[in-house]
This record gives structure tokens, C-alpha cells and sequence, in this order.
């Protein structure tokens, strides 16, 4: 309770909770949340706006393996917008690259007429089972997160929002920690987000998936050295 995100004056609930990383003395803020579903979508954009943010992780796809994973709460075309109970959503324009794809949305709430403009980052790549390969695919998505973020806590969502969301916050913390020069401690990062959220960092394999990639980042610097 101490870290769920409160929405509107009544403090309403959604499935989401607030993460602050503290690592060498810098803080890292995010939200975790659930991917919407199709009874949460009006929820989740109130969400974006009340916390001012400007980027939207999404880890996963909308079905995999056959199986539903996150409702689509954007609109599929530039023409036609998406009308929701407090704001509308239009897609701006977006770009389909190997590994993730990019949207740019202008959500303008119908109450005051004001603007937003949100980029939505989905990863793509991640299989049904098991971690993504190559981890460069991987890597070079968390560095593009971090150079588009602007305001606000970043929000990141898979389908439960805790394990791929986990391993995503991991990473950035770290990548931002390597770019510094400052000394990191994976177990005390999950431990720090378990303890905001239940569950973060869901296997042991997206555990370990966490160090693979910190190693390939330190390789690639100790040849450029």
C-alpha cells in the first residue's frame, strides 16, 4: 500500500506501485504496473497524465503463444483516434524497427483541452519462453528508454508488470550506473524493487539473464579500453 500510485482525488486503485532505485546516492523512479486490460485502459492513461510521464515501456506483445498478454490501449491508426471516457488518443506517427517499435502519441483530455505527447517503446523480441537473444537487442532498447525520457517517473509495464518489468528496471539502473563510473550491486537492486513490489525479477532465469547482459556491457567496454 505504501507504494501503490493513487489515482485522482480518490485515491482509486490500479494495479500499479511506484519503484525508486537508490544507487550511489542517485535516485531511479519508475512505475511498475500491470499491462491494461480492456476494463483498466481509461485507468492506465489517467495514470500517465496525473504523473506527468513521457514514455511508456511495454515488454511484451499483445498475444504469445496464443494467449492474451496486454490489451491494445492505443489506437491502431493515424485516421482515427481512440475515444476513452476522459481523453483521446491519437496516434502520431510510429516506426517498426528489428527489435521494438516506436509510437508517438498526442493524448488530449477532454476536459481542458490540454495536450500530451507520449512515446510508447514496445519490445518485440522477447520470446514466449525464456530471455531475449542476441542480449545486444536488449541492451540497445534500454539505452533508447533512457534517451527519450524527459518527465515524469518512466512507466513500465509487461503483462503482470513484475518480471520482464523487473529485468528492464534492473538494467537501466545499471546501465546508468556503468555510464558514471559508480559501483552497483544487482541483488541489492532487485531487493530494493521486491520490496516496492511483489515478485520483481519473477525466475531465476530473467535472474541470471540480468548478469548475462552486464557482462556483455562490461565486455564491449574492456575491448574499447
Amino acid at each position: 500500500d505504501s507504494t501503490r500510485v493513487p489515482l485522482g482525488e480518490n485515491k482509486d486503485y490500479i494495479n500499479a506501485s511506484h519503484i525508486r532505485i537508490t544507487n550511489s546516492g542517485e535516485e531511479y523512479f519508475y512505475i511498475a504496473t500491470q499491462g491494461p486490460l480492456p476494463s483498466t485502459t481509461d485507468d492506465f492513461w489517467q495514470m500517465i497524465l496525473e504523473n506527468n510521464s513521457n514514455v511508456i515501456v511495454m515488454i511484451t506483445r499483445e498475444i504469445e503463444a496464443g494467449v492474451p498478454k496486454c490489451h491494445r490501449y492505443w489506437p491502431i491508426s493515424t485516421k482515427k483516434p481512440l475515444e476513452l471516457k476522459h481523453c483521446r488518443i491519437f496516434l502520431e506517427n510510429y516506426q517498426i524497427l528489428p527489435y521494438f517499435t516506436i509510437r508517438i502519441f498526442q493524448v488530449v483530455r477532454k476536459s481542458t483541452r490540454t495536450r500530451h505527447f507520449i512515446k510508447q517503446l514496445q519490445f518485440t523480441n522477447w520470446p514466449d519462453h525464456g530471455t531475449p537473444a542476441p542480449p545486444e537487442c536488449f541492451i540497445q532498447y534500454v539505452r533508447y528508454v533512457r534517451s527519450s525520457h524527459l518527465t515524469g517517473p518512466i512507466v513500465v509495464h509487461c503483462s503482470a508488470g513484475v518480471g520482464r518489468t523487473g529485468v528492464f528496471i534492473c538494467m537501466d539502473v545499471v546501465f546508468c550506473a556503468i555510464e558514471k563510473n559508480f559501483a552497483f550491486n544487482i541483488k541489492d537492486i532487485v531487493a530494493q524493487m521486491r520490496a516496492q513490489r511483489y515478485g520483481m525479477v519473477q525466475t531465476k532465469e530473467q535472474y541470471w539473464f540480468c548478469y548475462k547482459i552486464v557482462l556483455e556491457v562490461l565486455r564491449k567496454l574492456a575491448t574499447l579500453d
